[in-house]
């Protein structure tokens, strides 16, 4: 085999002063078909060794084998079971290999752009913002907001709450299907505590709010965020332009502040659909049914502690009752306490 520097002589002698390959072969004592390898080759000359076996080749049909039969099982799983049947092999070639092979055996997904018809959708979720909410008197209580967007106009509104508990994420909804003054034809909800059951099937007070609007609703399946897709990109736009550089006052200021970043999007052109929600709207409320002369009584809940013997005061009366438990829970819709 020539060597680098044997490799460059030779095209130097060829290239440089101009000799004939029988020449470089009287100088060089190299046989005319290695001189003219040597020229042929563009790349200088290294040694190779040639691959051996490895102790990972009798397990490697198997492993397809596994994949082909699970193609999301860990690799950590499938050298457990190798090592089992006898493997004595590495990790880092082990699981090198799983990750080579495990694209053949994974069912790939096609995507391909949503149209939605006027009225349809709406897709509803809820976002928590970073930071904790102020309620005044320097309190501040772990928030979420439960937001709401028309698929066709893309028009967003959104209400915060306190708790994931099915009276506050209704008060949510009901609030920001009020702002939209008019009701689609199904609300798209993942699959949150309060609006599933289990099974793909809805909660009773869910289905009790949706039967009271004549609305039907749709339940995605688990880790399908691609499914509810506008309102997700809507909450990183939320993230990076609703919540950085604002401070506020309380809870009050929180919702204002947010009623008013909504209406200024709703009032811009939207990247995907090329036109302003609020025109969108205008067209999107003519296949809408009205909402309601009245929405769902739905309660919003807030908790707060208190001493062993409070007192609550209404309208209609003063009520004196001693509790056991420290936290009272207030229900705005029934105007109870407990």
């Amino acid at each position: 085999m020539v060597g680098v520097e044997q490799w460059a002589d030779i095209r130097r002698m060829h290239r440089v002063e101009r000799l004939s390959i029988r020449e470089i072969e009287r100088r060089t004592g190299l046989h005319r078909e290695t001189i003219r390898r040597a020229l042929a080759n563009d790349e200088p000359p290294k040694y190779v060794r040639a691959p051996g076996p490895s102790k990972l080749d009798p397990f490697k049909d198997w492993i397809c084998e596994q994949l082909r039969l699970d193609s999301r099982m860990q690799s950590l799983r499938l050298r457990e079971l190798a090592v089992e049947l006898g493997y004595e092999g590495g990790k880092t070639i082990f699981d090198d290999y799983v990750r080579e092979v495990r694209p053949r055996y994974l069912v790939r997904r096609t995507f391909q752009r949503t149209v939605y018809r006027p009225g349809e959708l709406a897709q509803c979720d809820l976002f928590e913002p970073r930071e904790p909410v102020p309620v005044g008197h320097g309190q501040t209580r772990r928030g979420w907001v439960v937001t709401v967007e028309l698929c066709f106009s893309r028009v967003i509104a959104g209400a915060l709450v306190f708790s994931k508990e099915g009276p506050d994420i209704l008060w949510g909804l009901s609030r920001c299907l009020g702002r939209f003054g008019a009701l689609p034809q199904k609300l798209v909800w993942d699959r949150e505590g309060a609006i599933h059951a289990g099974g793909g099937r809805p909660t009773a007070e869910f289905a009790a709010f949706c039967g009271q609007l004549g609305v039907g609703w749709i339940i995605l399946e688990p880790r399908d965020p691609e499914a509810k897709g506008v309102l997700e990109r809507s909450h990183r736009f939320m993230r990076t332009n609703f919540e950085p550089g604002r401070r506020f006052a309380n809870h009050l200021d929180f919702q204002e502040q947010l009623d008013g970043w909504c209406d200024r999007v709703n009032q811009r052109t939207h990247r995907s659909t090329r036109a302003v929600p609020l025109a969108r709207l205008a067209e999107e409320r003519t296949r809408m049914a009205p909402l309601p002369a009245r929405l769902p009584a739905a309660d919003r809940r807030f908790v707060t502690a208190s001493r062993r013997s409070p007192t609550f005061a209404s309208t209609a009366a003063t009520t004196r009752s001693i509790l056991a438990s420290p936290d009272v829970a207030w229900r705005s819709g029934s105007h109870s306490a407990r």
